[in-house]
């Protein structure tokens, strides 16, 4: 039988990096299986990975992990993280070698098959999983003991459903090993796990990529402190965006909100941000594994309270 060809071709025709569905390859790959995989795709995280990999690999069937031109042994970290998880037939690791455009202009300014596009960047790495669901992650997200078990559960629940999942997540700005600042005055809510299937792949949006999802879908809301986003102060947070001025104009509030408590923080005034609240870990705790599985677990619910943003 005749192997199918690409489902997105590169315009610059490198074939290793053609996007090629499963759903298209069955003949080839076979059915999707039920479950979740989960979908890195990450540069320089390898300072985050030991908090990151393991609460993934425990929840997901799969990991896939791709790797876009890290300089610090990301690549490395992740593989040796899965195999202290005992893991690693359930962990992929992927290499994507081509600078991929920055969220802004620079995006808007690619074209969407191209090999440094976000867009294709994500659908290539998309085309990778093996499961009837999948989920995007980011390599600076943590799941706390409960999102652990909440998406474990998920993973049986959402088969044949068609439904998409939205799960908020908490960013928390680590000024050093036993202090950091968690961000309670906005809620970060956007869809992370979706079926896999024709009608749920990425376009290009001004931005950044986005992934579609019929009208019809039934949206599910997990809820609040199973996920805390971990921003490393004295990195730099927005190294991913064409410029900072795009902030400033931005019609997405959440970055907005993101740039704000970040110049707050670097000029020394987080007190003076509403819903910012600094947490301080016990003498000998780590200030990630602190807010993880003691602090947000036992913080009053709702945790959010929304705070009014400037225009």
């Amino acid at each position: 039988m005749a192997v199918r060809g690409a489902d997105i071709a590169c315009e610059e025709g490198l074939a290793e990096y053609d996007v090629r569905w499963p759903w298209n390859h069955v003949a080839e790959w076979g059915r999707l299986r039920p479950g979740l995989t989960c979908v890195f795709r990450v540069k320089d995280e390898a300072r985050n990975l030991p908090w990151v990999l393991p609460p993934m690999l425990a929840a997901a069937d799969h990991v896939v992990l791709v790797d876009n031109l890290s300089t610090d042994g990301t690549a490395e970290v992740g593989a040796r993280v899965a195999a202290e998880c005992g893991a690693a037939e359930r962990y992929t690791g992927l290499v994507y070698p081509h600078r991929v455009s920055r969220a802004g202009q620079e995006h808007l300014a690619t074209e969407p098959h191209s090999v440094h596009s976000l867009t294709h960047f994500y659908n290539w790495s998309f085309s990778h999983v093996r499961t009837t669901y999948s989920m995007k992650w980011d390599g600076d997200m943590v799941l706390t003991p409960e999102g652990v078990g909440v998406l474990h559960d998920l993973a049986w629940q959402l088969e044949n459903s068609g439904a998409v999942v939205a799960i908020p997540r908490h960013p928390l700005s680590i000024v050093s090993d036993s202090e950091a600042w968690l961000d309670l005055g906005f809620r970060f809510l956007e869809p992370w796990i979706y079926p896999m299937g024709a009608d749920f792949t990425f376009v290009k949006a001004f931005e950044w990529e986005v992934r579609e999802f019929p009208a019809t879908s039934q949206r599910i809301v997990a809820p609040e402190g199973l996920v805390v986003e971990l921003k490393w102060i004295e990195e730099d947070e927005f190294a991913h965006w064409t410029s900072v001025a795009d902030f400033e104009n931005s019609r997405v509030p959440r970055k907005r909100r993101e740039w704000q408590v970040y110049r707050a923080l670097m000029e020394g005034r987080g007190e003076t941000v509403e819903g910012l609240v600094r947490i301080q870990a016990p003498p000998g705790v780590h200030i990630v594994d602190h807010v993880v599985h003691t602090w947000l677990p036992q913080a009053p619910r709702p945790l959010v309270r929304r705070v009014r943003m400037d225009p």
